[in-house]
């Protein structure tokens, strides 16, 4: 009866009451497909040639805490120490294979393991990369950037913030016809981290 009195308010949160009915379920299928979609691009991503399957350790004093099995992913395990590196690696891998890799190169912005990851598979693609940088980045994390990505990344310090420099970022890929690779919200991307 629970379960009844559940899906009616679902129901009705979706104006299904409102002869909304098949919109509703268009909805809902789309998710499903969406989902389905992004699954196919996660088994479908190209991430091992530079990237190691790493293990789950068993986090003794958190399991005991929460008197549960905690498990850690050890990304920290990956050459770059981070996941990032497989979602750069596999959008990368991606334009180059397809024909889509802008002679003037891809550009990201980022202080930190994006830009790392991106450096790393720029080298490795042996295609070049533009990294912006904030002003305040730690001299520790330009340095890391600089020798991951060798002669195919130059590193570009802009801007008081972060926000100033992905502006810069984008100009660079308005004006001066780059490829970005978005930290987060590419497609891509998304697919290469969730392996």
């Amino acid at each position: 009866m629970m379960m009844i009195r559940r899906m009616r308010m679902r129901v009705k949160n979706h104006d299904f009451w409102n002869n909304n009915f098949s919109s509703y379920i268009r909805r809902e299928a789309s998710h499903k497909d969406q989902a389905q979609s992004y699954l196919s691009s996660i088994l479908n991503a190209t991430v091992y040639d530079v990237c190691i399957e790493t293990p789950l350790q068993r986090a003794r004093g958190l399991s005991a805490e929460l008197e549960n099995d905690v498990y850690l992913k050890r990304e920290d395990m990956q050459p770059v120490f981070s996941f990032k590196l497989r979602g750069a690696y596999n959008k990368l891998k991606r334009l180059v294979d397809s024909g889509d890799y802008p002679e003037a190169g891809v550009v990201a912005c980022s202080a930190g393991n994006h830009a790392q990851g991106v450096a790393f598979s720029a080298n490795e693609l042996d295609v070049k990369a533009t990294i912006v940088m904030p002003l305040a980045t730690p001299k520790i994390k330009v340095n890391s950037v600089k020798a991951l990505g060798g002669k195919n990344v130059d590193v570009r310090l802009f801007g008081n913030n972060f926000d100033y420099a992905a502006e810069e970022a984008q100009r660079l890929v308005k004006e001066e016809k780059m490829a970005m690779i978005h930290p987060f919200d590419d497609r891509d991307v998304i697919a290469g981290q969730g392996t």
